[in-house]
């Protein structure tokens, strides 16, 4: 159980950070979720508090640094610190690189990288003071095996994974672990905030999320227990997990014939659904 121990979860109030919350409370942790949906805060915080009664809730976006900063007052004041910190928050663009504006990708660099960037500089302070803690940031797949239409998307889950392994070895001295987790699709709601140049691409991305076999909560599980085992990096899917080893096994050139060839056969199996 978790013996008290602190989580604080962006984007915690629906999807992923809300089933990450359910785990935590779930195994005794006290929970703080940060979500700029307070309808949903105050659902998903009365669930967490019938599990973990001392959980709660506050206003938290991650794109102003002072939200994050009076969150992390709040944890000091009420609970003494944080032990993990997950930077969940995040949003989905789509789009050939011709197509996404310039706006679209202020918007997704903002919250997917700068928001997680903010979560790491505002707590490492407070995780350094009192001796030691874990960063969990919520990369993709996307962050490793970059597939076409989703350049802003890719870029910013890369960018997400380099952090992460930047701080990995910049805060092992300071006994602060890091975490970095690269899902592939799973049943979630990220696709309903999702901006898109093709409403084709989105009706397909949209059926992609749908459809996955794995929901939020299996996710959430794996994550669990990859840091409570201090794995650096969780690969939740193994049909991902092994693209990700044929990248970086292969020559460059076999690999993207490989990936031309998945690709068409994706294509080909949702035109199949899309007639029958």
């Amino acid at each position: 159980m978790g013996d008290g121990k602190r989580v604080f979860i962006t984007g915690g109030a629906s999807g992923l950070g809300q089933a990450l919350a359910m785990q935590y409370a779930g195994q005794g942790w006290r929970v703080l979720i940060g979500d700029l949906d307070l309808d949903r805060c105050a659902d998903t915080s009365a669930k967490l508090r019938a599990m973990s009664p001392a959980s709660a809730a506050v206003a938290c976006d991650v794109t102003i640094e002072a939200d994050l900063q009076a969150t992390a007052a709040w944890l000091q004041q009420h609970w003494g610190g944080v032990d993990v910190v997950i930077n969940n928050a995040g949003v989905a663009q789509m789009g050939g690189i011709d197509a996404v504006s310039e706006a679209d990708w202020q918007w997704i660099v903002d919250i997917n990288l700068f928001g997680v960037v903010r979560g790491c500089r505002v707590f490492t302070p407070m995780l350094r003071a009192q001796g030691g803690g874990q960063l969990v940031n919520i990369a993709s797949m996307a962050g490793l095996v970059h597939m076409p239409q989703a350049s802003a998307y890719n870029a910013t889950k890369a960018a997400v994974v380099a952090l992460s392994e930047t701080l990995q070895l910049e805060l092992e001295v300071d006994r602060i672990g890091v975490t970095v987790v690269c899902p592939a699709f799973f049943r979630t709601a990220l696709a309903q905030n999702m901006r898109a140049s093709d409403p084709k691409l989105e009706a397909i991305t949209k059926r992609l999320v749908e459809r996955a076999r794995i929901g939020p909560e299996q996710i959430a599980r794996q994550v669990f227990e990859g840091v409570q085992r201090g794995d650096t990096h969780i690969l939740t899917h193994p049909e991902a997990r092994h693209a990700w080893m044929l990248k970086r096994l292969l020559p460059y050139r076999i690999y993207l014939k490989l990936m031309r060839r998945q690709l068409a056969n994706m294509q080909a199996r949702m035109q199949r659904k899309a007639s029958s």
